[in-house]
């Protein structure tokens, strides 16, 4: 009898495991159209002014889209490229981005990428301090990219970690295993060594950019 049961139990698990597969599959939305406009604009740009490389643009893309997430605070825009991939990967999960920036220059020039690129329903830009929106803002995220001053990256952590939801993800730009102990130097190596010591994170670091840290949320407390 047992045996039967089993031999039931496999083909039902393996139906289950394709149902999930297809589902998360069918919860991207596409649109090549978009995607072309995008890619097309992302290459007629040389993104200097304290944006990122292509290559950290294309892990945050894909952190998000690999789990799905919706709801993303970009603490820095500077001229919007970062933003692009953010809101090029929400436009597949039906998110958006908030990002903010207290240079008014910047964030002119990111409001007019955002459009040229044609993402901008994806986005909210604000212009702002961030040191006091940040705390202001009620949430929940579950995807955060850190990229400004990086004097009050531990402080922007601390004011974002009660709003990230468990699962969520917390990322800072311009963070190493170099340097004077962990992150490299400054604001960016008591960041990463704070947020190390926090038993309910994962981190890890990757190098192939900038240097991104990636810390998953895995409980609340």
């Amino acid at each position: 009898m047992k045996s039967k049961r089993i031999a039931i139990l496999i083909p039902l698990l393996g139906l289950l495991t394709i149902n999930l597969y297809m589902a998360n599959s069918q919860a991207l939305r596409e649109d090549p159209v978009l995607d072309e406009r995008i890619k097309k604009f992302l290459n007629s740009r040389r993104w200097y002014d304290m944006n990122v490389p292509a290559s950290d643009g294309q892990l945050l893309y894909d952190i998000i889209v690999k789990n799905n997430y919706k709801s993303a605070l970009e603490i820095g825009t500077s001229t919007g490229h970062s933003g692009i991939w953010i809101a090029w990967a929400l436009s597949k999960t039906g998110g958006k981005l908030i990002t903010i920036d207290i240079d008014e220059g910047r964030h002119k020039r990111a409001l007019e990428n955002f459009k040229q690129a044609g993402v901008s329903e994806y986005i909210d830009a604000r212009l702002a301090d961030a040191h006091t929106l940040v705390k202001e803002l009620k949430g929940p995220f579950d995807f955060v990219f850190s990229d400004a001053d990086k004097e009050w990256y531990k402080n922007y952590f601390i004011d974002v970690d009660p709003k990230l939801k468990a699962g969520g993800c917390f990322t800072a730009h311009n963070v190493s295993e170099r340097g004077r102990g962990y992150g490299g130097y400054g604001g960016q190596a008591v960041f990463l060594e704070y947020v190390r010591s926090l038993k309910n994170y994962e981190t890890t670091v990757n190098s192939n950019g900038g240097g991104v840290s990636i810390s998953y949320k895995k409980s609340d407390k």
